[in-house]
């Protein structure tokens, strides 16, 4: 806005309201959560996403009086009647968590369960916690710890955990969260290693490996004994930011990783029990030989799934770069897209989680969608302002026009109260034209964007954690990345999609505390706005208030003709 000065087009933003399936049969009891029992009926047959943190004892308007009891859950719930162990639950208070949130409140013990489970909560709700606290209280049960002269036991197979996220900078933090969980010798409870950027593959195993899709795929495809080792010994999987990576360039990448970890499942399966029926002992050495023997004779059908006619099947989906051996006419690789049959009793060996702050569900090419058809019996957990706007965050809205958008946003910055106000543009070149102008109104400024290297991104973000001040960003910032005590986000142009409003909005009023959205908009944005401003004022999903790119712009084309023929038909009643 502020360099073009002109009308930005609308993005295509397939995100859709409320998801209207909830995909496993199970009922959940969390008896101290809410204060009473609160019962969470998961009916696939009932076709409904259930808001599980609502509660039958307080209304809405006794939640919102409360204030941060809209983000933590009961005074009686601690980590450890959560089902964590001490250990765990010390290291969370040690670091400054001393009660769980609604949100950990319920995907902690749905983690515990075994279950794969898809997390869609709103943004600073404490999701990456949610997910690494059960995980890390697994681990710590699982593996075999240090003998008394500190080194390794020897076990057969070491169980470990992978976290994906889309970029280095989400990796670098996940890791830091990791390593701020500190036992009772000061130490990490738990190795964390990230194999992204230049961090090649760790030496020696860690107990949870934090990669880009991208990353992982190198360093594990070209080294077959590596694959087969790493596949086998990870237990659980993290897709964090799963809306992202299941979309887009990474989809290819994520569905192959999928798939890779689910043909090990069905091989573990097939190794646990002889042909006997007595169990086999399963160590690295055996299960990387029996690997290395059947992965490239696997019997593959024409359709490209597993031959097995005695067992039942489901849908697989199939990405357009993996070949499938044509058996029956031996005709080389056939290159295929969409969904296959494959082998559905096998014994599960590892977890899925997804988590996610936004997660369209409508159609199948959406992410939601995806998860539907590749995991029908997840556990789906919602947050209670999912695609909606926080109680806790104040927004403000302030037209402008060419004259008066820069001495509104200069006002805008002045008039924050806070330490640290992130100010967002949609492309690079506007933020630097936004630090330009706040620069020269004697307002100095970070730069953050794509244009700089992964070192300085990384620099410029612990300056501002550190010294806080004012940050001109692009979306690069907007998702997944925690800034704490960030007060005051301004949207110098304006969100081109529902996804980007939803997630720069989410960078304040996070963990309880409160925020405030100042957005400046044009003219061209009026009609958006005030569907917006309405979707906050009625509880309604953001989303609604976008469409896809040529939808909105019937839309206002349609509107503005409306105009114009009232206009017209009150100037012919005057005459």
């Amino acid at each position: 806005m502020i360099l073009s000065r002109s009308v930005s087009v609308l993005h295509s933003c397939r995100i859709s309201s409320a998801p209207k399936l909830i995909s496993h049969k199970l009922k959940v009891s969390f008896p101290l959560a809410y204060g009473s029992s609160a019962l969470i009926s998961l009916n696939r047959s009932e076709v409904k996403w259930v808001r599980v943190f609502a509660s039958a004892t307080e209304t809405e308007t006794e939640v919102e009086r409360k204030g941060n009891d809209t983000f933590f859950a009961d005074q009686a719930v601690s980590w450890k009647s959560l089902g964590l162990s001490d250990k765990v639950s010390v290291a969370l208070r040690d670091s400054g968590f001393g009660r769980p949130s609604l949100t950990q409140a319920v995907c902690i013990p749905s983690i515990l369960s075994g279950k794969d489970v898809v997390v869609a909560a709103e943004t600073g709700s404490g999701k990456t916690h949610g997910y690494l606290a059960p995980i890390i209280h697994q681990l710590t049960n699982t593996n075999t710890p240090l003998d008394s002269e500190g080194e390794e036991r020897r076990v057969p197979l070491k169980t470990i955990s992978l976290v994906l996220c889309p970029n280095v900078m989400l990796c670098e933090q996940v890791v830091r969260m990791v390593n701020g969980l500190l036992g009772e010798d000061g130490h990490p409870l738990l190795r964390v290693e990230a194999v992204c950027g230049s961090q090649g593959w760790p030496d020696k195993q860690p107990d949870i490996i934090v990669s880009t899709p991208a990353a992982l795929l190198n360093n594990i495809e070209p080294k077959r004994n590596r694959r087969v080792e790493f596949l086998r010994s990870v237990k659980y999987v993290v897709f964090d930011e799963a809306d992202m990576l299941l979309c887009g360039s990474f989809q290819n990448q994520i569905i192959r990783l999928i798939n890779m970890l689910r043909f090990d499942e069905k091989q573990v399966s097939r190794l646990a029990t002889s042909k006997f029926g007595k169990p086999l002992e399963i160590d690295a050495e055996s299960s990387a030989q029996f690997d290395l023997e059947n992965e490239d004779d696997a019997d593959f059908e024409e359709d490209g799934s597993i031959s097995d006619e005695e067992e039942e099947e489901e849908l697989e989906y199939l990405d357009d770069t993996t070949q499938i051996p044509t058996v029956k006419n031996g005709a080389g690789p056939d290159i295929r897209k969409g969904w296959r049959r494959v082998r559905k009793i096998y014994t599960r060996s590892k977890q899925y989680i997804f988590i996610a702050a936004t997660l369209p569900v409508n159609g199948k090419k959406t992410a939601g969608g995806l998860l539907k058809h590749m995991f029908q019996d997840a556990v789906w957990v919602s947050g209670n302002f999912l695609h909606r706007n926080s109680p806790r965050l104040k927004q403000k809205w302030v037209e402008v026009t060419v004259d008066t958008q820069v001495d509104a946003l200069i006002e805008a910055v002045n008039n924050s109260s806070t330490d640290r106000t992130m100010v967002f543009a949609n492309t690079v070149e506007a933020v630097e034209a936004v630090a330009d102008i706040l620069e020269k109104a004697s307002i100095q400024c970070y730069r953050y964007h794509k244009n700089h290297t992964l070192e300085e991104r990384a620099n410029i973000l612990a300056d501002f954690r550190e010294n806080g001040g004012v940050f001109v960003c692009t979306d690069a910032a907007a998702r997944g990345v925690d800034v704490p005590n960030v007060s005051h986000v301004i949207q110098a142009d304006f969100s081109s999609s529902a996804v980007d409003f939803l997630h720069r909005i989410g960078r304040t009023a996070r963990a309880g505390q409160y925020g405030t959205v100042t957005s400046l908009y044009t003219e061209a944005n009026r009609d958006l706005v005030e569907a917006i401003r309405e979707a906050v004022k009625t509880g309604q999903p953001v989303e609604t208030a976008f469409s896809r790119k040529r939808g909105f712009r019937n839309k206002l084309k349609k509107r503005a003709f409306l105009k114009a023929g009232e206009a017209k038909e009150s100037q012919s009643v005057r005459a």
